[in-house]
Formats: structure tokens, sequence, C-alpha cells
């Protein structure tokens, strides 16, 4: 691509740095709008500016990626009201042997619920969690919350619905599902698993402490809802007393009034206590057969219950199978989360209402944004520099490519790179044959990903963990910035490197 004319590269390389402040410093003290607001400010200056026209803006915004954000934002909100997310939360704590194991744990069930249900879900849900554990146990938060974050990362890696931008390479590739996933899942589980190694090994002296208390962080923190009420001994005894007195003062007034002057009194007496013993036993078999159709109507509601978290499961199920299968993925997502509602059979409002709309909003200026500043030309020209050097047939190549994605998605975010790089890696690598064309694609995504691991601004995720961790009640930590950036060096570099021997062969 052509540059454009000096005024529209200064104007649109403006509006992109605007956009790129407000996206990493969403607080700056001159302007602390936000990353939403300031997504749409880097979008309209495109159109003030006369860089893009107003339909060309709208025809920037993928509208097969926010269906697709849309639908697993819904379904991941049935989810956690189906107690998903609980559930994974108890595994963390069930019959673990010690510090090194919970880390493990945190790693395996982080990387596999970033993969199903988004990285950002994951974090969002399970930091709180993680924290409590660690804080329960005595034993330091930091590589509990690296864990989280870092493994969520990784594991997002494996579908198109794992993260943000692997949404992005699907949509622009047109690699199926399970093409996707049957092409990096083996650098996602290799992968997670140094990155375990790699943190358990940093921290190894930390997590060795012994616990003074052979305490269970489940026992602590088990998530139930429902309470059982058991009768106490003094409750039964009391019934038992007044049944007794219904009946006991009945049978000795008989046996003691045998005088014949007092046979009428005493038949009297009789009729008396029997009545009394009668309403007695009613009020009693009263109160037990209401008791019973309560216990009916709680049976009832909690079968109700169960049977809706299978439904929601079942058509989880479905959607997974139905993207694995080849179908359009924003369409399916669409059609799960509308299932789920219908499955519902509630005013829709409080779960729609969980729904991120500010994140779709700056997907919306994200893409008008990155769109402006291709047509300055500058990104073309900056790849032009690069691709002599960056050729994916060889290991050289791959080393200049996979740091040329680090560095920009730590700068720019890794789903501005993927939008600036995707096609041009694909179209470069297209040269060489069409194998390479898709392994270009899925190494965007591998290394786009992983970057994210690099440092604590390089995902959302990482500040997510972050931030949830500060604002915990009581136990609040706060993951600084050196503590995250000397665990993410080596592991970002490390893992990368294996993730790209496994993709190239």
């Amino acid at each position: 691509m052509a540059m454009a004319s000096y005024v529209k590269v200064i104007l649109g390389s403006i509006a992109f740095a605007i956009f790129w402040v407000l996206a990493v410093f969403p607080a700056v003290p001159f302007l602390p709008i936000g990353r939403t607001a300031g997504s749409l400010l880097g979008g309209m200056l495109m159109v003030i500016f006369q860089i893009l026209t107003v339909d060309e803006a709208y025809e920037a915004i993928d509208l097969s990626i926010l269906g697709l954000l849309f639908g697993t934002m819904v379904v991941s909100g049935y989810l956690e009201r189906a107690d998903a997310y609980k559930y994974l939360g108890k595994l963390l704590t069930w019959k673990s042997k010690g510090a090194k194991d919970l880390i493990c744990r945190i790693c395996l069930i982080s990387a596999i619920s970033s993969a199903l249900f988004t990285n950002d879900t994951t974090c969002m849900v399970l930091t709180e969690f993680v924290l409590k554990i660690a804080r329960q146990n005595n034993l330091p938060p930091e590589p509990f919350l690296l864990a989280l974050a870092s493994s969520a990362n990784i594991g997002s890696t494996a579908t198109p619905i794992g993260n943000p931008q692997n949404l992005v390479i699907a949509t622009e590739s047109g690699i199926s599902f399970g093409e996707f996933v049957t092409g990096i899942l083996p650098a996602t589980i290799l992968g997670a698993a140094v990155n375990a190694l790699l943190i358990t090994g940093m921290y190894w002296n930390f997590l060795s402490v012994k616990k003074d208390e052979e305490a269970s962080a489940a026992g602590f923190f088990t998530g139930d809802s429902v309470s059982s009420h058991q009768f106490s001994p003094a409750t039964m005894s009391h019934l038992a007393s007044s049944s007794s007195q219904g009946r006991l003062p009945g049978l000795e007034t008989t046996s003691v009034l045998t005088s014949p002057t007092l046979k009428g009194l005493a038949h009297h007496e009789t009729l008396r206590n029997r009545v009394n013993s009668n309403q007695n036993e009613a009020e009693i078999d009263g109160f037990l057969n209401g008791a019973w159709d309560c216990r009916n109507s709680t049976c009832s509601e909690r079968w109700k219950i169960k049977l809706w978290k299978c439904c929601v499961y079942l058509v989880v199920v479905g959607m997974l199978i139905s993207l694995l299968m080849g179908l359009n993925m924003s369409g399916t997502a669409i059609t799960a989360a509308l299932a789920l509602m219908i499955l519902d059979f509630k005013d829709a409002v409080p779960c729609l209402e969980k729904v991120s709309y500010s994140l779709l909003i700056f997907f919306c200026g994200m893409f008008i944004t990155v769109q402006g500043f291709n047509k300055t030309g500058i990104p073309s020209a900056l790849w032009e520099l690069v691709e002599p050097y960056a050729k994916i047939d060889q290991f050289s190549g791959m080393a200049v490519l996979a740091l040329v994605i680090l560095m920009l998605s730590n700068l720019v975010s890794n789903v501005p790179t993927v939008l600036l790089l995707g096609a041009r890696m694909a179209a470069s690598a297209a040269l060489v044959s069409t194998a390479l064309e898709k392994k270009a694609w899925l190494i965007l995504a591998w290394v786009s990903t992983v970057a994210g691991n690099l440092s604590l601004l390089g995902s959302a995720a990482n500040l997510i963990v972050s931030e949830q961790a500060c604002r915990v009640p009581n136990l609040g930590y706060t993951l600084t910035f050196w503590n995250h950036l000397k665990f993410g060096v080596p592991s970002t570099l490390l893992v990368t490197a294996i993730g790209l021997i496994l993709i190239k062969s």
C-alpha cells in the first residue's frame, strides 16, 4: 500500500497515538476517560481528519467478531449462574496435597477454563477464590495469582473462543474451529506444563512452608448455599412429653375412678380426655403433613434447579460440538445464548446486563482506528522493512517475527497487533506455500497471546487479576509490575519458543 499524503500520515498517527495512550494508560491525568471512550475518540478522529469516510468506518466494524463476543459472554453468564465456576473452584481444593499441588491445579483449571470460557472471564471469577485459599493456608498469594493469570493466557490459545485476538484470527483466516484446535493444542498443553514447572521452581522455597494445622481449604470455603436442619434432642423430647401428657392422664383417670358413685364423672372425664387426645393427634398430624408438603415442595424446586443446570451444560456442550463441526462461530454462539434465555424462562435483562458492552464498543472504535492507521500506509511501510528478515519458513525468520509480535503486543496490545500484522503475515507466507499461510495465522495467535505474560500491562487478564486481588475485603494483595516482570520475562520467552517449535513442526 502506498503512503498517504503527509498531512494524513501525521493526523492519522496522532489519532492512533491517542488511541494507544488511552488503551494502555486509561487513567492518564490529562484525559482520564478510559479505554472505551479512548477507542471511540481514536475512531472518530480518523473520520474527522478525513482519513476514513463515515461509510468506510462502518464497514471497518466486523459484526461477526462482535456477535461471537456477545454470544460467548451471554453463555458465560449462564454458566456462572449454573455454578460451573463454583465447581471449578471446588476442584482446586478437593483432596489437595499441599501448596505445590495447589499451584499445579490452578494452572490446569485456569488453562482449561480459559480455553472454553475466555481468559478474562476465568480470571474475573477465580481470582478472589484463589486469593482466599492462599491467605487461609498462610501462603504467599503472589505465585498463585501469577499461576492463574499466566495459565489463563496460555490456555486461551487453544480455541478460537479463548480470547479476543483468536476470534479475530479465526474470522479473518477462515480456519475452522477443529483445525485451529488441532494445530495449536499440543503447544498449549506443553506450554502450560512448562509454565507450571517454572513457577513452582521459582517459588519453591515459598511453597515448601509446612502448615501447623492440617486444615483443608475446601472446609473453609465450600460455596454451598443449602443448609440442612435437624431436630435437636430438646425438641424431640418436648414432642414426646406433649404426646405423653395427652394420653397418660386419661389412662390414669380410668384406673383410679372406679367408685360406683363417680362413674358418671369418670365417663365425662374419659370422653374429654379422648377428645383432647384426638385434637392433639390431629394437630401433630397436621403439622407433619404440612412439613411433608413443604419438604416435597423444596425437593421439587431442587430438582428443577438441577434439571436447569443440566440443560445449561448440555447447551454449552452442543455449542462446542457445533463449533468443532465447522459451523459458523458467531451464529453458533448467538444461537446457544438464545437457547439458554429460552430455557431460563425468565426475563433475560438481568443476564444481558452482565454483558460487557463497553468491551464491544471498545472493539468498534478499535476496528475503525486500526483501519484508519492502515490507510496511512505506515504499517505496510514498516512491514516491508521487516519482511525480508521475517521469513516464516526459516527458524531465524520465525525468531525475528516472534520478537516483532512480542514487542508490538506489549506496546500496542495484542488485538491491534493481530489486526495490523495478520493479513500481511498471511500474504507473505502464502507466497511460499498455502500450508505455511495457516501456520502463519496460528503462530500469530500463539505469540500474540503468550506475549501477554511478559508484563502486567501485556493482557487484560493480568490487569483483572491485579485489580480483583487488590479489592478483596480484608484479604487484598497488590501484584506489582516488577514482581510480575521477573516471572513474566523468562516464562514468556521459554513458552513462546516451545510453542513455535511445535507449531512449525
